[in-house]
């Protein structure tokens, strides 16, 4: 399976995004969990999220195409980055205003580091997208770094969150697959609810 996209646009405000019809898939983490290396191997495009060696680069709402039915949105990440109080307070904005209005939103990928598990943010994070009745999928990021011995316990620091996370690494490969997948079912099941809703009740 692959999922063949292309960068599109970037948005700092809400009305920058784009007008379509796409589902839109948003991948969010701290700024040092990996997020443009693991968007990268999602597509299998080396260059397609630019890395780098200081985290934070990211400072706006970024979106790219797969195919006909949905778009990947790299979102800002949080937590770490260093920067002028009304540029954070900016970003910040910006992305709560996504996530709490932006209509195409239908499935957040929250990116974690599998060492670290989730901490306030990432439970604040997971309880907006469940109170907009958005899909939920958790992924525990560098498991290349966890021992044998380390990843049960790994995966028990998730169950705060309800979702059984994926455990992926981008620099081996492990779990990107199973990522995909998880991502494409969640479309197709966001697209399948979205087709009933605009039904007439008849023909429900």
């Amino acid at each position: 399976m692959k999922l063949d996209a292309e960068f599109v646009c970037s948005a700092v405000k809400l009305t920058d995004c784009p007008r379509w019809h796409r589902v839109e898939v948003a991948i969010a983490g701290r700024s040092n969990v990996g997020k443009s290396s693991l968007l990268n191997a999602l597509t299998a495009q080396k260059d397609l999220a630019r890395t780098s060696k200081t985290p934070g680069r990211t400072r706006c709402l970024n979106f790219f195409s797969v195919g006909e039915r949905f778009a990947l949105v790299d979102l800002p990440g949080y937590g770490y980055a260093k920067m002028p109080r009304a540029e954070a307070h900016s970003i910040a904005k910006m992305m709560d205003d996504y996530l709490a209005r932006r209509s195409n939103l239908a499935v957040l990928v929250s990116l974690i580091d599998s060492r670290r598990g989730p901490e306030h943010e990432e439970v604040e994070l997971a309880g907006i997208i469940e109170r907009r009745n958005i899909a939920l999928i958790v992924v525990g990021t560098k498991s290349d770094k966890l021992r044998n011995s380390e990843r049960r316990a790994a995966i028990g620091r998730f169950q705060i969150l309800g979702v059984e996370p994926i455990l992926c690494s981008a620099a081996s490969g492990a779990g990107v697959d199973e990522l995909r997948r998880r991502i494409v079912a969640s479309v197709e099941r966001s697209a399948k609810r979205t087709s009933q809703a605009d039904l007439p009740p008849s023909a429900k």
